[in-house]
């Protein structure tokens, strides 16, 4: 099973390697031994282009032109009124009785409403809220009782100035959500349910579109690819081409490769690995990875609420990666965290006595 979907077999990608940050990011742009990571606080200095059937080819940036990688090296524009020249935070509002970590915690409306306004508080410049539980095994939920969860918490948000996304892959439920007030579409059906694709090209909102094959009861039945990444990377390609075709640009678009969803821990492992090949699609990137069963797998059986540690390093691993945004249940923990990586590059850069005269 593939989800290439008819693309070229011969496609390639570029895939950012020689990572830097900090002063020697700075060193090695001015130098031009490094070439901006969509236009962000990452460096890169070396590329590995990945085909189809063939081994991964490694070269240096000074073998391309500017035209190869400029989907690289292009700064991703404001998205929802938020600049991603630095990493942003999403907070996780999970208003159902079945998530994986905090279903029923929230199922209230007005407590749902107050956590998200803490989290907004503790740092996130989103906040995600979602009606459905999108574990994997787990029953559908109609659209009707999914609107009645979000409708009250989405608009007591934005009643307060919050920026809020619906993470729905129901068109009505989206289209409620928006009449709330909320600003952006979350898919994990990356808008390919009925009626969803029309809608964000009807309303012009931003929008996240994450692989995921099936739905979240079958899902985990639906973990055999040709080749993981590629699958992966071809079948956001081909999303981002569809929304193309009907008015939605790659400037109002996020994708997100959907850690968990359709895919075992080795293939989570594989992604997080090669998280940069997804920069290569032109769009800003969401790492949504946060107390995921793959941590609590490597963590010697951790309870998803006690999945902090790692849930910070998979965030970080993708934040050091270029990753735009970080989709997280522990905002003030992860904001935190970011603050003094923030610090440490910015106060590196500033130190650095520039490259050397020649």
């Amino acid at each position: 099973m593939t989800d290439c979907f008819g693309c070229a077999v011969s496609a390639a990608y570029h895939e950012p390697l020689g990572l830097l940050s900090g002063a020697t990011a700075r060193e090695a742009l001015a130098s031009g031994m490094a070439l901006p990571l969509a236009g962000g606080q990452i460096a890169f200095s070396a590329v590995a282009t990945h085909r189809r059937g063939q081994a991964p080819r490694f070269q240096s940036i000074v073998e391309f032109n500017e035209a190869e990688l400029a989907p690289l090296t292009r700064a991703r524009p404001r998205w929802s009124g938020l600049d991603l020249d630095r990493p942003r935070i999403m907070g996780v509002v999970n208003v159902t009785p079945d998530s994986f970590s905090d279903g029923g915690a929230f199922l209230d409306p007005g407590a749902a409403a107050a956590h998200g306004l803490e989290l907004a508080a503790a740092g996130a410049a989103i906040i995600d809220v979602g009606g459905e539980s999108a574990r994997p095994g787990a029953a559908a939920t109609e659209p009707a009782e999914e609107r009645r969860r979000v409708v009250p918490v989405v608009k007591a948000l934005a009643d307060q100035g919050v920026r809020v996304s619906i993470d729905s892959r129901h068109a009505e439920v989206m289209a409620a959500a928006l009449d709330a007030g909320a600003r952006i579409l979350n898919d994990i059906s990356a808008l390919e349910g009925p009626g969803s694709l029309a809608l964000a090209s009807r309303t012009q909102v931003p929008v996240v579109l994450m692989h995921m094959r099936g739905e979240p009861r079958t899902m985990q039945q639906a973990t055999r690819y040709d080749h993981v990444l590629l699958d992966v990377v071809d079948y956001l390609a081909a999303r981002l081409t569809a929304c193309a075709e009907v008015g939605i640009p790659a400037a109002r678009v996020v994708i997100d490769p959907g850690i968990g969803f359709a895919k075992t821990a080795e293939h989570n492992l594989t992604i997080l690995g090669h998280l940069g090949l997804f920069h290569g699609l032109g769009a800003a990137l969401l790492l949504g990875a946060s107390r995921k069963s793959f941590i609590g797998r490597l963590a010697g059986g951790a309870a998803a609420d006690d999945r902090l540690g790692g849930s910070l390093a998979a965030a970080f691993h993708g934040i050091a990666r270029g990753a735009q945004l970080v989709r997280v249940h522990d905002v003030h923990e992860t904001a935190q965290a970011l603050a003094i990586w923030q610090a440490v590059i910015e106060h590196d850069a500033e130190r650095s006595p520039g490259p050397p005269a020649l």
